[in-house]
């Protein structure tokens, strides 16, 4: 099951967190894996310990606020392995504050990074995507996105923005046989969660009818089976991870 065997993916912010659980899930599944993050070190680390396991993989360094660097790591993706089959939008920052006191930089950082990355990487990938009448781009949004917080309204617009970005664009190229769906974590215990106050973060679970947080791997294995075969029939979809924290 899951068996993406041959094809090449590249996922962005894979060096730590979600990113990381992600590429190991798909690189578990047989996938070539284009791991890539802004730090440098630690993501060709990264490639170096996948590679040492037996799987396929190389560490690319990524700023995805740099149209520079993207048209780069995906020329060097393409020249490393010959295609691109599955295009991971994981990268992703908050700059939490209440609007009133919000910092213009804050949301234009949140929005660029987390939303205009998105949106440049999707157009990278999209022309060998196109050629070959094949693809799979996921992308990272989150329940915040989909319900609002107080506090995060800067993310909370990047995130929802990414669920109406990939639902234009699965109308665009789904008659080349490129699906694009997103997956929307909730709760997920992450280095950015522990950092949370200990009262936010018992507020938070309060919300989850699951009563747990959820896990970098619970959001990989959707991920996962969005990129593969089973899904081939799911585009513009948004697969809700949140223990049932918006339903």
């Amino acid at each position: 099951m899951f068996d993406l065997s041959g094809r090449v993916a590249i996922v962005t912010g894979a060096s730590r967190g979600i990113g990381r659980a992600i590429s190991i899930a798909l690189a578990n599944h047989g996938a070539t894996l284009a791991v890539t993050d802004i730090l440098t070190d630690a993501v060709c680390a990264f490639g170096d310990e996948l590679r040492s396991q037996g799987r396929t993989a190389q560490g690319f360094m990524l700023d995805v606020t740099d149209t520079a660097s993207i048209e780069a790591t995906v020329e060097g993706v393409l020249e490393r392995f010959g295609r691109i089959d599955i295009l991971v939008n994981n990268a992703g920052i908050a700059r939490d504050q209440l609007l009133m006191r919000m910092k213009r930089e804050d949301w234009d950082l949140v929005i660029r990074l987390n939303l205009t990355g998105a949106f440049a990487c999707t157009q990278a990938v999209l022309r060998p995507m196109l050629k070959q009448r094949s693809g799979r781009i996921i992308s990272i949004s989150s329940v915040v996105g989909q319900m609002g917080n107080a506090g995060q309204s800067n993310y909370a617009a990047s995130k929802a923005g990414l669920i109406g970005f990939s639902k234009a664009v699965a109308r665009e190229v789904a008659g080349r046989n490129i699906t694009v769906n997103v997956v929307a974590p909730g709760l997920v215990d992450t280095d950015m969660t522990r950092a949370l106050p200990e009262a936010v973060r018992s507020e938070w679970l309060s919300k989850v009818p699951l009563a747990r947080f959820g896990t970098p791997e619970d959001v990989a294995a959707a991920v996962c089976f969005l990129a593969s075969d089973e899904a081939a029939y799911i585009t513009g979809h948004v697969l809700a991870v949140n223990g049932g924290m918006y339903v």
